[in-house]
């Protein structure tokens, strides 16, 4: 939950609970005083409980203002821990002893290379004020991504090369560099280079931190990743609408999922999963021993999609169509049909556009970034029509949640099979294979060991 929400929680339960006290104090100073307000309070049938009454009402409704004002207009922030969704917690057992479980006795099956070659989100743009320096887990790396005085990002290898402080703990940005808290060394953020020591007379040419190519657009800082440390192939395309403030921010979401990078967008060209895991309503929650229960059988979904890759310029996109329909106690409700194009950009980006007559249009971005061999940070961030209450992309970023934490059950405890069973219906899913296998190199890295000593 973001430091907007976090504040007005906090200043609401503060006023309530300030208000509550002021009235408690007064109210005893007026029973022990024997003025005429002390009569009239008594009088009036004000007594203690009253009071008491009064002040209760006033905290819960100051609470209940600030709850309402978080529903209409702060941005839906849901930040699931590693080992919050997707794991079957045994009684006298907890969730992160499951996951650790897990992740020690399943066999991985036969990998491709784990970083694929392209672009991944490290951070969202507002989360990266001027001046400041964030530490970022990526690609089985520790980056420091900062933003200088004049408000450009950069992103460079977290550790010093003198001595391996990490620049992004204590470290500070001073003008478009980023100093170590060790001995002060400044370090470029265009180029990486040194351009001073505190104490010597002469900095070294070779004196340098690795510097990741980066781009900030719609509202995200991401890397670009090369096994072979080639420059970008291609760019992270530009939402005009976002950049043109016609659509605003209004949440996101992040999952870490236990699996193979591969794994997560196959799911756009596997498309029986869809008839089967996201049929039921989205209030049959995400717990798949339940999602079948008959209570909420009134409410389903309803998919058509087709996945298809694109071709030259384009190589290294692929576009999903889906239509959605909604139906209640078997009726169909048109009014919520909402056609979706997601399109992928490389390994690690995919733009859903919404487009809707009358919810409006917006975008979910749905990034995946390795943060190691096998474990991903999977964001979703929505942008919408400003024009468009806040209530309809928190309602769409809640259920496309929802639908998603179903495969996160799937993915965190599901084996890679590289040469799958398949009947013809699945033909879709190799062809997603060969078009995701342009993303490795001869030079890709690939699983070495797995370690047993990484616990939630």
């Amino acid at each position: 939950m973001d430091n907007h929400i976090m504040s007005s929680n906090k200043f609401a339960a503060v006023v309530g609970l300030g208000v509550s006290a002021m009235l408690l104090v007064k109210g005893g100073e007026l029973l022990d005083s024997a003025d005429i307000g002390s009569r009239t309070w008594i009088k009036t049938g004000f007594g203690a409980p009253a009071r008491a009454a009064v002040c209760v009402f006033a905290g819960a409704s100051l609470l209940a203002i600030g709850w309402m004002y978080r529903l209409l207009f702060c941005p839906l922030e849901l930040l699931r821990t590693p080992d919050d969704v997707g794991y079957i917690a045994e009684k006298g057992r907890s969730r992160a002893q499951a996951a650790n479980e897990v992740r020690r006795r399943r066999k991985t099956g036969e990998l491709p290379p784990v970083y694929p070659n392209g672009w991944y989100r490290v951070l969202d743009s507002h989360m990266l004020d001027r001046g400041e320096v964030k530490n970022v887990s990526a690609l089985g790396e520790q980056v420091a991504v900062f933003r200088d005085q004049d408000g450009k990002s950069y992103v460079v290898d977290s550790y010093c090369p003198h001595l391996g402080a990490n620049l992004a703990v204590g470290g500070r940005v001073v003008g478009n560099c980023i100093e170590c808290p060790f001995h002060g060394w400044q370090f470029q953020g265009s180029d990486g280079k040194c351009v001073k020591i505190p104490y010597a007379e002469k900095v070294p040419e070779f004196a340098k931190v690795r510097r990741w190519p980066s781009c900030e657009v719609n509202g995200q800082i991401l890397i670009w990743f090369h096994c072979d440390g080639k420059d970008p192939e291609w760019m992270v395309p530009e939402q005009q609408e976002i950049t043109k403030g016609e659509w605003v921010y209004r949440g996101r979401t992040e999952h870490f999922i236990n699996a193979h990078i591969e794994e997560i967008p196959e799911n756009a060209a596997d498309i029986a999963h869809l008839a089967h895991l996201h049929t039921p309503g989205f209030l049959s929650g995400v717990d798949l021993r339940y999602t079948n229960n008959k209570t909420w059988t009134f409410l389903q979904h309803d998919w058509k999609v087709q996945w298809q890759p694109e071709s030259e310029p384009n190589k290294h996109c692929s576009q999903m169509l889906v239509k959605h329909a909604l139906t209640v106690f078997g009726w169909h409700v048109p009014l919520l049909d909402v056609h979706v194009v997601a399109r992928q950009v490389g390994p690690g980006v995919v733009f859903l556009l919404f487009n809707h007559n009358f919810l409006g249009r917006g975008v979910i971005m749905h990034c995946v970034t390795p943060v190691e061999p096998l474990l991903q940070c999977v964001s979703h961030t929505i942008f919408y029509q400003s024009n468009i209450p806040a209530l309809v992309p928190k309602f769409i970023l809640r259920v496309e949640c929802i639908q998603f934490e179903r495969d996160v059950m799937i993915w965190n405890n599901k084996k890679y099979i590289s040469q799958p069973l398949l009947v013809k219906e699945d033909s879709a899913i190799l062809k997603h294979r060969r078009w995701f296998s342009q993303f490795y190199s001869e030079n890709s890295p690939r699983l070495q060991y797995q370690r047993d000593t990484l616990d939630f």
